[in-house]
């Protein structure tokens, strides 16, 4: 008997119909001999309504009572799924994330998860119960209602396995695995058998949608194993799990790309120690993430620097430089949100040589300028312009042999 951990994505439950075929997959992976938890997520577009309820309500919604609201979503789909499952003759009950309950910090919209208290869960999985329990939210020390952010029942889903120690945490999505790239822009990616928690950590922070980043880092840290699979067919899917000697006789895994980032640029600088914190301490004050920095300094003792940020918090991040750049007597900014990222990666590159002169052989003969450039040991990324984005993913992918065979 196995401990299974099931995560159904909205579009797995978008409708009555979709959640029956949920609570059908879910009895027949109990009638397998299994333990069985699922964590769903609110109704496709559910959640997107709620939010433009509240922007229409108001200009700047407050944290506590957006979490309020948009939280309510999940509650919807774990009372359907289990009164289904009930109605087929299983046992079955569900659970917000404050009756688990899942403990989180007080970050509204962005909370992280502080700990999980599995007595509850644990007492009904030995009364043969099925526990179905809402996804991307929890609950503060004080009794606020948080959430996780988007995309933050996969983060639920595998704290939750990472708590139970679950044998396999199974992620179901409207895609039926991890491919090479998104299929949607090269019909010929390859969809992955395997795939390390460094690579898909990469992949999913570098613009990969199948699955969400603080996810893959909860899986990693207490190796949790990931299966994403499609809740349309019973095929297998992709393993998400710990790098084998197989992972590094491949050289590039798959080329991800992120169209969400901005481009902002703190002009004539002057070269002196602190400055770099100056800059960049306000961002982080302003929970503002900072992607990729490059520094350029000239021969007057002036520096240029230049990074991403998401290009969400562009308008907000270039407010708090331009007040920066006067107090530290930088000669002015800029901004650009016509950018992409692309990124190849793979464990394969620790030990071959010559893959980012690849890379950069093939969008130079497209005719592609590279603005930006960052590595690491399994990754090589380039900021160009947004509309070489299709281009370049198509490029990359044939030049490192990733289309499919036909």
């Amino acid at each position: 008997m196995a401990l299974v951990v099931q995560k159904y994505g909205g579009t797995s439950v978008g409708t009555v119909e979709r959640i029956r075929n949920v609570a059908e997959r879910v009895a027949r992976t109990f009638d397998a001999g299994n333990e069985v938890v699922v964590i769903v997520s609110a109704m496709s577009g559910e959640t997107n309504r709620l939010v433009a309820l509240a922007n229409e309500i108001c200009e700047s919604p407050n944290e506590r009572e957006y979490d309020v609201l948009v939280s309510t979503g999940e509650q919807v789909t774990i009372a359907l799924l289990a009164m289904c499952l009930q109605s087929m003759g299983y046992q079955a009950k569900s659970y917000l994330g404050s009756q688990i309950p899942m403990l989180t910090d007080n970050t509204h919209a962005k909370a992280r998860i502080k700990s999980i208290q599995d007595s509850k869960i644990r007492a009904d999985l030995a009364q043969k119960t099925i526990v179905i329990c809402a996804g991307f939210q929890g609950v503060e020390e004080n009794g606020s209602i948080t959430t996780l952010g988007r995309g933050g029942s996969d983060t639920s889903a595998v704290a939750i396995a990472a708590a139970l120690k679950a044998d396999v945490c199974e992620i179901y999505t409207d895609v039926d695995g991890v491919y090479t790239t998104d299929p949607r822009m090269v019909p010929k990616a390859r969809k992955i058998d395997k795939i390390s928690y460094e690579e898909m950590l990469e992949m999913a922070s570098l613009g990969a949608k199948v699955l969400q980043i603080r996810s893959v880092e909860f899986a990693k840290k207490y190796g949790v194993v990931i299966h994403v699979r499609s809740s349309f067919d019973d095929s297998q899917g992709t393993l998400v799990m710990k790098e084998d000697e197989d992972m590094e006789t491949v050289l590039v895994a798959g080329i991800a790309f992120n169209k969400d980032e901005a481009k902002i640029s703190v002009l004539g600088v002057p070269d002196q120690p602190g400055i770099a914190a100056q800059i960049f301490s306000p961002l982080t004050e302003s929970n503002i993430t900072v992607d990729m920095i490059i520094q350029n300094v000239s021969s007057d003792g002036k520096t240029d620097m230049t990074f991403t940020v998401p290009k969400t918090d562009c308008k907000k991040a270039l407010e708090i430089i331009e007040s920066v750049a006067q107090s530290i007597g930088a000669s002015g900014t800029s901004s650009d949100s016509a950018i992409s990222k692309i990124s190849i990666i793979g464990v394969g590159m620790r030990s071959h040589a010559g893959v980012a002169s690849r890379m950069f052989e093939a969008l130079s003969e497209e005719g592609i300028n590279i603005e930006m450039i960052s590595t690491s040991e399994i990754k090589i990324s380039c900021v160009i312009s947004e509309k070489y984005t299709e281009l370049a993913v198509r490029v990359l992918h044939e030049a490192f042999g990733l289309n499919r065979e036909d």
